[in-house]
């Protein structure tokens, strides 16, 4: 458990909600008319509508920004600094698929980002996971979403040879 003071409790998550929400804002920029775009591909059956995307996203930022708090709070254990390196890298992965996809629209890039984005999203449950169960625990469902992301990655690019 944590030595830091209340007042350092909050700044930290505050910090940990903020750097969560950064990446959500540069994948916004790259994603400014994904909703036009999105919409002229051809999707399979099991995508969902453009709307869903948001509220799904702003979900799953708030839990890494949360589990990645737990962690950090964890000061006396020595993985903590490699466990948050994976954190950020994964962050960074996060945000690039945005940029590949909507605004560079390389689908093919986008796929193989997205199979790097897997790994570091592994990486990052596994050591968050020993640090402090919850923190993984709250990663599980980013690690589902991106999962099925993938597959639809995947199928979006196959579809639209001459959109991505």
């Amino acid at each position: 458990m944590s030595k830091r003071t209340p007042l350092a409790q909050l700044v930290g998550l505050a910090a940990c909600l903020a750097v969560a929400f950064l990446t959500a804002g540069i994948g916004a920029i790259a994603s400014i008319d994904a909703a036009g775009f999105y919409a002229q591909l051809t999707r399979p059956a099991w995508a969902p509508p453009g709307s869903v995307f948001a509220p799904v996203w702003s979900t799953l930022y708030t839990m890494m920004g949360f589990a990645a708090w737990l962690v950090w709070r964890e000061q006396h254990h020595k993985g903590v600094a490699v466990a948050l390196m994976i954190f950020f890298a994964q962050l960074c992965a996060n945000a690039l698929w945005s940029w590949l996809f909507f605004a560079w629209r390389n689908g093919a890039g986008a796929f193989g980002e997205v199979l790097i984005l897997l790994t570091l999203i592994v990486a990052t449950v596994i050591t968050f996971w020993r640090i402090n169960r919850l923190a993984g625990i709250l990663l599980l469902p980013y690690l589902a979403w991106v999962c099925f992301a993938s597959a639809l990655t995947w199928s979006v690019w196959r579809n639209n040879p001459t959109l991505l």
